[in-house]
């Protein structure tokens, strides 16, 4: 259980990186380098930054140092479908750093709220599921 806690806190340390560096170089994102650059492309990346560092910063809250668990598996839920949805725009884009990416990202997330969802004793003070039912 603890492996898939770091792998997920890992995933949403990953997702918000990739959002600074799109912020700072858009066109390290784009298949035609910094060529491809346009003022939408600017704008694309200043959109997803605005979503994934707040839905990454409070993730790795809850997963690291929150205190109640009951908000976990809702936001695991609302991350893993944010992920589908870029592997899904990865894949439509011919992107396959972004369909992998997502991917992996929407299992993990999906996966631990399955575990938790799946947990007998609940959510244990630490987000996780209590120790009677790893």
């Amino acid at each position: 259980m603890r492996a898939l806690v770091i792998a997920n806190a890992a995933g949403a340390a990953v997702s918000m990186a990739f959002s600074v560096v799109g912020l700072l170089s858009p066109g390290l994102a784009l298949s035609g380098g910094t060529d491809q650059v346009t003022p939408l492309a600017d704008l694309y990346a200043q959109l997803y930054a605005a979503r994934a560092l707040p839905l990454g910063a409070v993730l790795l809250y809850q997963l690291l140092i929150g205190r109640t668990g009951r908000g976990l598996a809702p936001l695991l839920l609302v991350g893993g479908a944010v992920q589908v949805v870029d592997a899904a725009i990865g894949a439509s884009s011919h992107s396959p750093g972004m369909a992998v990416g997502g991917t992996v990202l929407a299992a993990l997330h999906l996966g631990l709220a399955a575990r938790l969802a799946r947990s007998t004793r609940g959510v244990g003070s630490t987000g996780l599921p209590a120790p009677e039912a790893a």
